[in-house]
């Protein structure tokens, strides 16, 4: 949060990074009709991946895409698109655990261009903004839409990601909101209940508390 404030008043760019994997196949939505509709399929798993970052206030994305595997070297493709966004301002980029972007290489190339790395907790989608990016991609360009080749599928998704500040504009302001689901404050209790734990660690936690 003291991130996104300095954000708010433009001290600071903060980007919320994550990869979304989108995989050419059936994507159903709802149709009500009476009677049988069949609707055309993709057959194979062709995969699309982006590892995107937003800006947390201006909703800006810049990506790295590909159609093989995100690694850590896509990481440092992305945080050096970053660095060159010539911003006067220092850059902090919130991202998650996966192995791939907290490791040494992204962590040392991320010193190096001066970019700050801010992880987020276990388990925490919530938390990240650009969750809900993907989210809205997925209904305006996947669900209920089929795609003969691999070429359009991939070009629906970078236009619809390359419109995130213009013409999907209003509906990401209202979608990307500041706005964060965070527990304040949480007994033991409901701790072993939101978050199962092995009898055996379940019984030591208890006695710690």
């Amino acid at each position: 949060m003291p991130r996104l404030e300095e954000a708010k008043e433009g001290s600071r760019a903060v980007f919320f990074v994550d990869a979304a994997h989108f995989v050419l196949g059936a994507f159903l939505g709802y149709v009500w009709c009476f009677t049988r509709i069949f609707i055309p399929s993709p057959s194979g798993r062709q995969r699309f991946n982006v590892l995107g970052a937003i800006n947390a206030i201006t909703h800006e994305f810049v990506s790295v895409t590909n159609d093989t595997y995100i690694t850590a070297s896509s990481v440092c493709e992305l945080l050096w698109k970053l660095a060159n966004l010539n911003l006067s301002i220092p850059i902090t980029v919130v991202l998650d655990n996966a192995r791939y972007q907290r490791c040494r290489a992204v962590e040392s190339f991320a010193a190096f261009l001066g970019i700050e790395l801010l992880f987020l907790p276990s388990y925490s989608p919530n938390l990240n903004l650009i969750e809900r990016l993907w989210k809205f991609v997925k209904q305006q360009c996947l669900y209920s839409k089929y795609y003969p080749t691999f070429d359009l599928f991939k070009h629906s998704i970078l236009c619809c990601l390359s419109s995130t500040h213009t013409l999907h504009k209003s509906k990401l302001d209202s979608l990307l909101t500041l706005r964060f689901q965070t527990f304040q404050k949480l007994s033991s209790e409901h701790h072993l209940l939101a978050f199962p734990l092995p009898e055996s660690d379940a019984k030591s936690h208890l006695m710690a508390a």
